[in-house]
């Protein structure tokens, strides 16, 4: 599982969202991994990761058992609506102190198994900064494969115009 101990995943409840804000925010501001604003608000943070107007959206947090700390959440929804809604979307974020200690890792197994689970027959990853290596490396492992990367798609705050990859994997 992890060196982190023990983590169980399940579905965020509303109780939960300072432990995500406190995940997300050092992400949201460094700029380096999502094609956010890094001056987004922290209710337009919530909106973003919560997606309350999405019907497909299901957020998960990893929990350290038995202390129930939040170390890690996902976001899973479908892709696309429509013809394209049986390929799901999802995004991952480990808290900071948490990072190389195998919570990732355990976060997308559970998400992949929980996507299944919901009738998807596909993940698809839309934007993957490629300088975000050890993502890169973890949806490799776990069987997802680069089909595209977009040139300068990406402008990173330390590397300049970088490449998203488009990852996609079947279930």
């Amino acid at each position: 599982m992890s060196d982190a101990g023990a983590l169980h995943v399940r579905e965020a409840t509303e109780a939960d969202w300072p432990a995500l804000w406190a995940i997300m925010e050092p992400v949201l501001r460094a700029g380096e991994t999502y094609c956010w604003d890094a001056d987004l608000t922290e209710a337009q943070a919530r909106d973003e990761w919560l997606a309350p107007d999405d019907s497909t959206m299901r957020v998960y947090v990893a929990a350290a058992v038995p202390s129930g700390a939040v170390v890690g959440t996902a976001q899973l929804h479908a892709n696309r609506g429509g013809g394209g809604s049986h390929v799901a979307n999802a995004s991952f974020l480990v808290a900071a102190d948490a990072a190389g200690r195998g919570v990732g890792r355990f976060l997308a197994d559970q998400i992949l198994a929980r996507a299944r689970e919901q009738g998807y027959r596909a993940m698809q990853f839309n934007a993957v900064v490629e300088t975000n290596i050890r993502a890169v490396r973890l949806w490799e492992s776990l069987g997802f494969r680069i089909l595209a990367t977009v040139p300068g798609a990406f402008r990173h705050p330390v590397e300049g115009f970088v490449g998203l990859h488009l990852m996609f994997r079947e279930l």
